[in-house]
Formats: structure tokens, C-alpha cells, sequence
């Protein structure tokens, strides 16, 4: 479980609702012609511009939005570093058995690829596009949402339109005025909430995640294609160090990260040359 996007939406809702208290009471704000009205538009509009099938499969994408990575960016460069130096000291065959027990599906077919012979070039040219691939499919899950942020404040103006068109007609009668323009308001209020809360919040996670897997998939293939070529092991974690962000690359695994470490106390002030 992800703790920052669970933490976000509930103090959010939970900061929103101490205000409303302040003032009144929660069942003030909660009206059904205006739910029914930016809910039943957003998803009718989804559904107008895209296939039904996309915008039914966000309750699949949404997930990912609460589940955090297992595997970071140093233990993938650890781990692929250890394959390399098994490869190159007992050889690719060696790797059979550590191979057979990656989880990781991406991770393992490069591996397997590497196993079987495959020209380097060959598994660039086949995991490349499978790369590719996953990044299109989650590029269009998370535009699915931010559609539906940019449609939600759109269906509360025309509820708000609503509102004050029946407010208008209830001039006569008073007793009407007040539903009326509880509508037109809280129809705003329920468009930009679910846009500024939910829906573009989960696009931007989900885009996030797709860059950070697609990220995590190109070093390991980079790595993969390292061992195939009989690359040493230090130059393997060399070349997948380039992928880490400084903050990532504070305690590397492997033999490179060793030594970056050792270098690295070596160069602090007040230490006293051995």
C-alpha cells in the first residue's frame, strides 16, 4: 500500500468535512439531483468519447494508484549485477536456476532471452517494444481520468445552469427556490471536487507509476543486454548507476556501490589519511 496517496485523500476529505462542520452540518451538503447530474454526466461523457471497455477497466487501473513499488531502482542494479558476475565467472548457463526464480515476468523473459543465445540486438528490438507497448496502455488508462477531470467541473457549470433555470421558474413559489439553488451550488461544488480530489490526483499518480516502471524495465534491459555481451560485472552496475537519481544512488548494492561509498568517506572533511 502506497501511504502518500491514502494519506492525501483522506485529509483532504477529512480537512474539507472539519469545514463544513464549522459552519452547518454534512447533510447539507449532500444532494442527489446534483450528484446524479455530475456523476451520471462525467461517466456518460467517458463513456461518448471513449470505448466502454477503457473506461470500465479504470476500476482495474485505479489500483495501481495505492500499491507502491516492491522493488527499488538499487536493488534491481544490485541484483543484475550479482546474475553478471555469476555469468561471467561460471557462465550464462550458471544462471538457470537463479533466473527460474525472478517474479518479475519482464525481468525474466530478458533473462530467459539472454539464456536461450538470443543476439543481443534481438532482444533489444523485441523488449523495446514491449516497453513501448506498456507505456501506450498506461498512458491511456491514466488520460481516461484526466478526461474525466476535465468533463466533472463541466457537467457541475450545467448543473448549476440547472438549478437556476428551475430557481428561476420558482420565483412564485419560494419554498422551491431553496432545492433549486442548492442544486446549481453543490453542482459546482461536486464537479471540482471530484476533478480537483480524484480524478486528475489519480492521473497524475498513475503517470507517475508508468514512468517509474517503464524506467525500472529499461535499466533492466539494459542490464540483460550487458551480461548477453559479456560485459564485467563493474561495468555492468556502471552503466545502470546512469539510471539512478542522486538521492537513489546513495547506497547502491554491488561492487560499484561499494566502492562509490568508500570514496565517497574518503572525501568527508576530518578524516585522517591511513
Amino acid at each position: 500500500m502506497d501511504p502518500a496517496t491514502v494519506i492525501g485523500i483522506v485529509s483532504a476529505f477529512a480537512l474539507m468535512g472539519f469545514a463544513i462542520l464549522q459552519g452547518g452540518t454534512v447533510d447539507s451538503f449532500l444532494n442527489l439531483p446534483a450528484m446524479a447530474i455530475v456523476l451520471g454526466g462525467t461517466i456518460g461523457a467517458s463513456l461518448i468519447y471513449y470505448p466502454m471497455g477503457k473506461v470500465l477497466g479504470i476500476f482495474a487501473i485505479v489500483k495501481k494508484a495505492f500499491v507502491a513499488q516492491q522493488e527499488t531502482y538499487a536493488e534491481r542494479v544490485g541484483e543484475l549485477g550479482r546474475l553478471a558476475e555469476v555469468g561471467r565467472r561460471e557462465g550464462l548457463l550458471a544462471l538457470r536456476d537463479r533466473v527460474d526464480g525472478i517474479t518479475d515476468g519482464f525481468f525474466k523473459r530478458c533473462m530467459q532471452m539472454t539464456l536461450d543465445g538470443t543476439d543481443p540486438a534481438e532482444i533489444a528490438g523485441v523488449m523495446g517494444r514491449e516497453i513501448a507497448a506498456t507505456g501506450e496502455r498506461h498512458r491511456v488508462g491514466a488520460d481516461v481520468f484526466s478526461t474525466m477531470g476535465t468533463f466533472a467541473p463541466a457537467m457541475g457549470m450545467i448543473g448549476t445552469l440547472i438549478g437556476l433555470v428551475n430557481m428561476l421558474r420558482a420565483l412564485d413559489n419560494p419554498a422551491n427556490i431553496g432545492p433549486a439553488m442548492a442544486v446549481a451550488l453543490l453542482s459546482t461544488l461536486y464537479g471540482a471536487l471530484l476533478a480537483n480530489l480524484v480524478f486528475f490526483p489519480l492521473s497524475g499518480k498513475l503517470r507517475y507509476r508508468s514512468w517509474r516502471e517503464i524506467m525500472l524495465r529499461e535499466m533492466t534491459l539494459e542490464g540483460s543486454l550487458a551480461i548477453a555481451e559479456g560485459d564485467h560485472p563493474s561495468i555492468v552496475e556502471q552503466k545502470l548507476l546512469a539510471f539512478l537519481h542522486p538521492e537513489q544512488d546513495a547506497a547502491p548494492a554491488g561492487r560499484a556501490g561499494r566502492r562509490r561509498r568508500r570514496a565517497a568517506a574518503a572525501r568527508r572533511p576530518g578524516r585522517r589519511a591511513s
